[in-house]
């Protein structure tokens, strides 16, 4: 059935549902944010560029952008193709991994916690971004049609977007004053705040260090998935 026409376009739907599901769920929160912001006169600008910052929200809002791209390629390309282009491959792979560690690292260790992102969480956002989001993106990867076959050195690729985000977080966290609470820093995750803990930086080292090897495990993982059930593409 996985294989079908019917089941293909069905599923292709489903692909720009759930991107627009995320969109509305994105916007949702930005507004509550900034509503929640100006109301109280703190920098909208500031809680604007630390919404963005969040990993949840980049991994989501990727997510858009690659669901987007995969339904049009498709529905453009329909019997036209026997598996997705090389770019597009590495592109689903990569928000594959993002939202999947999304789903673990926040339902592990930050469910319950409010984040410093302007206001309270809406609860149906909140879900969509942590939870339904990432399991269609899991889905997706066992079902989504025209898989392509990656090599194995497409892990590198994916990791890029992660590391870079960690340091532009580091970087980032003591430049910026909390327009909430006004402290000195910001920081879009308790873990990533070296003010937390009586060893610093150590610690957060040690929380980054564990992230990145859950990282590449789930990229492995996702790589070895698409290598079973892909098709083209190169096997090394």
């Amino acid at each position: 059935m996985l294989r079908t026409s019917a089941w293909a376009t069905t599923w292709t739907i489903l692909r720009l549902v759930m991107a627009a599901a995320i969109t509305a769920a994105i916007v949702t929160q930005l507004v509550a944010s900034v509503t929640r912001t100006a109301a109280n006169g703190q920098d909208v600008g500031t809680v604007v560029a630390n919404f963005f910052s969040f990993f949840t929200i980049l991994s989501n809002a990727g997510s858009v952008v690659v669901l987007a791209w995969a339904a049009i390629w498709y529905l453009t390309r329909r019997g036209a193709a026997t598996h997705e282009p090389r770019g597009l491959a590495v592109a689903l792979a990569s928000v594959t991994v993002y939202m999947i560690v999304t789903g673990i690292v926040y339902n592990l260790l930050l469910r319950g916690i409010e984040l410093p992102q302007g206001s309270q969480p809406v609860p149906w956002s909140n879900e969509t971004l942590h939870v339904v989001a990432p399991i269609f993106l899991l889905l997706d990867l066992f079902v989504g049609p025209l898989r392509r076959r990656l090599p194995w050195r497409a892990v590198l690729a994916i990791i890029v977007f992660p590391v870079v985000w960690v340091i532009y977080t580091l970087i980032r966290g003591p430049l910026v004053t909390n327009p909430v609470s006004a402290d000195p820093f910001w920081y879009p995750y308790p873990f990533l705040n070296p003010n937390n803990f009586a060893n610093g930086y150590l610690t957060v080292l040690i929380y980054v260090v564990g992230i990145a090897v859950a990282i590449v495990a789930v990229a492995l993982f996702v790589v070895w998935i698409g290598r079973r059930r892909g098709s083209g593409g190169n096997m090394r």
